[in-house]
């Protein structure tokens, strides 16, 4: 129903103030209860923005404090809800641990009507505020996310999308360079999705991270008894991605000999496991991953001119987290959102101190640096938001590009803020501009100039 009226829940054993708070605020839909067994199940059936909570409960027969256990009990179950408790004279103290363990505000006994009121209803806006921030958070990644599931508002990151979406549809093998930590296994796994193998198997296998006398075996497969503790046939990483994707990360830490096999498994599409005599074919892509400097590599005669080209048919080149502007504050708002939920739900987004902190680091360690710093920022957070010290950057400053020219440099400094100032605002033009100290048909021109997009 459109015109239904908010439900606030009452906690209160006294009868008389029962009644006396239910009729109070006709603007609202008052659930009453009268101990902790029925305030948590009407906070579960009834699941209130607000609720007032009477920290003076009589307590359990075996001791224990209704009025905190009830209240334990809601920022486990519910931690948005907006908890307003009441103290007697002289219990000051227990409403601010109150206030510490998650409640939002306190009132004094007696009852002033008029003044728990306003507290209640700015409970209610505070609420439903924070309410819509999480729906336009949500909506912004939503709006962000490319490939199925990676975030980014940046142009060099979506022209990165547009191009593996252009050649998912064919069987070409895919090439991914970048730095560490930029995305390679998650756009790798995007390409999978959108293409025509999404059906089969995606296999992931970092060559990096297996010795070299079991690389062999890892990506060809055994026969039985083909070496001590070959008990048994075992199929390989490129037999088991049959009808579907082969990544391969770290590809430039193959080594030369197997380089060989994996050259003729990709001229010929068949492989032989180690033991084995007879080839079997195999319809599997490969798409393949590294962060070193491959032509340096052939120059050196660590890694195979002609594999190289059988692997790199088409090379797409991954922007560092720092070229990619705004970025770090949609990504981080969508990490903080995650782990948030599974170990600090009481988080609920970040301080403008830290929201500065991230535009201004440059992520060196790219990507996979800015969720460990946000789940550790999640973890070691006191309070609802995320500041900047949580973080950890410590004494990390920012690094100066040196540009000469004067038009370019200012062309380089507009599109930078701009950026930073879209993810901030997540995309709305208004506050963008607001933001910007700009008006709104001004902004539009910039975007245009630049070639932006909200």
């Amino acid at each position: 129903m459109a015109n239904k009226k908010p439900t606030l829940l009452v906690v209160e054993d006294d009868e008389g103030l029962q009644a006396q708070l239910k009729w109070a605020y006709e603007d609202f839909e008052v659930v009453i209860a009268g101990d902790r067994e029925s305030a948590i199940a009407a906070l579960r059936s009834e699941a209130p923005a607000v609720m007032t909570l009477d920290l003076g409960l009589p307590p359990d027969p075996d001791g224990t404090t209704e009025g905190f256990a009830v209240l334990d009990a809601v920022m486990e179950l519910k931690p948005d809800t907006k908890v307003i408790v009441a103290s007697g004279h002289g219990a000051r103290e227990s409403a601010l641990q109150a206030i510490e363990r998650g409640a939002y505000d306190f009132y004094q006994k007696p009852v002033d009507i008029d003044a728990l009121g306003l507290i209640v209803r700015r409970a209610f806006n505070l609420h439903q505020i924070e309410d819509e921030n999480r729906r336009l958070v949500n909506h912004a990644a939503e709006d962000n996310t490319v490939l199925g599931r990676l975030i980014t508002g940046a142009p060099e990151m979506m022209k990165v999308a547009r191009t593996i979406e252009r050649v998912s549809k064919t069987s070409v093998s895919v090439m991914l360079l970048g730095a560490s930590g930029t995305g390679k296994e998650l756009l790798a796994q995007g390409l999978h999705d959108v293409s025509d193998r999404a059906d089969g198997p995606f296999i992931a296998i970092n060559c990096a991270a297996i010795p070299e006398n079991l690389l062999e075996s890892e990506l060809f497969g055994h026969e039985k008894g083909a070496f001590t503790g070959a008990v048994k046939t075992t199929e390989g990483k490129i037999e088991s991605a049959n009808g579907g994707t082969l990544f391969l990360d770290e590809v430039g830490d193959i080594p030369l000999p197997l380089q060989v096999k994996l050259l003729r498994f990709l001229q010929e599409r068949t492989i032989e496991r180690i033991g084995g005599r007879k080839p079997i074919a195999v319809d599997t892509r490969i798409v393949c991953a590294t962060h070193q400097d491959v032509e340096a590599m052939i120059s050196e005669g660590t890694f195979r001119e002609d594999l190289f080209y059988r692997l790199a048919e088409i090379v797409v080149r991954i922007p560092s987290l720092a070229e990619r502007y705004g970025d770090a504050v949609l990504l981080a708002k969508a990490f903080l959102k995650r782990f948030a939920k599974e170990m600090n739900p009481g988080v609920t987004g970040f301080a403008p101190d830290a929201l500065s902190a991230i535009d201004a680091h440059e992520w060196p360690g790219n990507v996979r640096e800015l969720e460990n710093r946000v789940k550790r920022a999640v973890i070691m957070a006191d309070g609802k938001l995320v500041h900047a010290e949580d973080l950890d950057f410590g004494a990390d400053g920012e690094e100066d590009t040196e540009v000469l020219n004067l038009k370019a440099a200012r062309e380089q400094a507009d599109r930078k803020v701009i950026r930073h100032a879209l993810a901030r605002s997540e995309g709305n033009i208004s506050s963008t501009a607001k933001l910007l100290g700009i008006s709104r048909p001004t902004l539009y021109d910039l975007l245009k100039q630049y070639d932006l997009s909200a």
